[in-house]
C-alpha cells in the first residue's frame, strides 16, 4: 500500500491521504473529530483492516490506546468526545496471558468505532503487531493475495483465520501471526515463497 513503508508510518494517520477511496474517506473523518489529538496521551493507532486494505463495508474503525488508568481513560473519552457520541463502555479482567481492557464503542456518520484500551505500550499491542505482519505479508505476495483474503472475509471468515488459510496455518490463527510476526523480511519471503493460494487453493 502507498505511503506506509514502515511500521512507524502507521503512526501517522496522513499515509491515509494516499490511499484508497475509502481510506481517503476515514482520513477526513479521523481529522473533522481530531480524535487522534483528543488521545494523544494515549498514544494512539488505527489498527485492522482498513489500514491495510482489506476492510469490508461494514468494517469499523478500531484504534488502540495505551492506559494504565482506565477509570481516567473513561473521563478523558467523555470529556473530550461526549458531546457528539453516546458510548458504550465494556471492561475485561485479564484471563491467562491476556492484559485488562477497556473498550469503548460509539458511531460517527455512520461508521462504529471501537476504542481498545490495554496497559501496553500500542505497538506491543496484538492488534498491531497482527496488523503490521499482515501488511508486511500483503505488501511480499501481491495484490492477488489481497484480494484472496477479502474473498475470504466476504465468505464470513474473520481476518486472522483467513491470512492463517492462506498460509496454510493450523492451530490458532492468532498465535501463529505472532509468532512470525517478529522474523526478518528475509525469513519472511523465504517462507512465503511456497505459498499457494491462487483459484481458492
Amino acid at each position: 500500500m502507498k505511503g506506509v513503508d514502515t511500521i512507524n508510518d502507521f503512526k501517522d494517520i496522513s499515509y491515509l491521504k494516499q490511499g484508497n477511496s475509502r481510506q481517503q474517506t476515514v482520513y477526513a473523518v479521523l481529522t473533522e473529530m481530531s480524535i487522534m489529538d483528543k488521545l494523544r496521551e494515549f498514544d494512539p493507532i488505527l489498527v485492522g483492516t482498513i489500514p491495510i486494505g482489506i476492510d469490508l463495508p461494514d468494517s469499523d474503525l478500531d484504534i488502540i490506546c495505551c492506559v494504565s488508568d482506565f477509570k481516567v481513560f473513561r473521563e478523558v473519552i467523555t470529556e473530550r468526545l461526549g458531546d457528539i457520541h453516546i458510548f458504550h463502555f465494556s471492561y475485561s479482567s485479564g484471563r491467562e496471558k491476556t492484559a485488562d481492557y477497556l473498550a469503548v464503542q460509539f458511531t460517527y456518520k455512520d461508521w462504529l468505532f471501537e476504542l481498545f484500551a490495554q496497559p501496553i505500550p500500542t505497538v506491543m499491542q496484538n492488534g498491531y503487531r497482527h496488523m503490521v505482519v499482515e501488511h508486511r505479508i500483503l505488501n511480499i505476495l501481491g495484490g492477488e493475495a489481497r484480494q484472496y483474503i477479502i474473498d475470504l472475509k466476504q465468505s464470513g471468515m474473520k481476518t486472522e483465520p483467513a491470512f492463517a488459510k492462506l498460509l496454510g496455518m493450523g492451530g490458532d490463527p492468532f498465535q501463529q501471526l505472532l509468532s512470525i510476526a517478529e522474523w526478518s523480511d528475509d525469513r519472511l519471503r523465504t517462507f512465503l515463497a511456497d505459498i499457494k493460494f491462487l483459484g481458492g487453493s
